[in-house]
């Protein structure tokens, strides 16, 4: 399926918005409720919309700790890369794995309640031998912007869709 604007603004309305109504989308995009229904669906159906859910405020809890960990494995295996994925996806206070090029091979995100849940999180999986050589661990202090919603404009603007 091949994006053209009117795609490209349905899917930006619904980062803003993922519980806007129908008809209101439709305005927005400048169509008619039916088609822009038909597109939101065509949409899903092909993967582009994967879900929808509640952005939570983490400011407003109290003790919540982010941690972003650079992880370096002692082998270069896709089978040492799938066992130490595996094990990562199970930790629930893990939210993001990232493979990455350069001096080390991942970034993790975890949000844990505190140092001591972080502390037993990642000595859990050292202990769980997935191939773990070193770790460095970065507790972030404040985050003045986190933004949820993708550029879609300036990664697919007029020059990458078609009309």
């Amino acid at each position: 399926m091949k994006l053209d604007r009117t795609d490209l603004r349905i899917l930006t309305e619904l980062q803003k918005n993922g519980r806007i109504p129908n008809v209101e989308l439709a305005e927005l995009v400048h169509l008619s409720p039916s088609p822009c229904l038909m597109r939101v669906k065509k949409l899903q159906a092909a993967g582009y919309i994967t879900g929808y859910s509640a952005l939570i405020d983490l400011a407003k809890f109290d003790e919540i700790l982010t941690v972003f960990t650079e992880v370096t494995l002692s082998h270069h295996r896709q089978i040492d890369f799938d066992r130490f994925q595996q094990a990562v996806e199970k930790i629930d206070d893990c939210l993001e794995c990232h493979l990455m090029s350069g001096g080390f091979d991942y970034l993790l995100k975890f949000v844990t309640r505190g140092i001591a849940e972080y502390q037993a999180l990642i000595e859990g999986l050292v202990e769980q031998d997935v191939g773990i050589e070193k770790y460095f661990n970065y507790v972030v202090i404040k985050s003045p912007f986190s933004k949820s919603h993708l550029p879609l404009n300036t990664l697919f603007g007029p020059q990458s869709a078609s009309s």
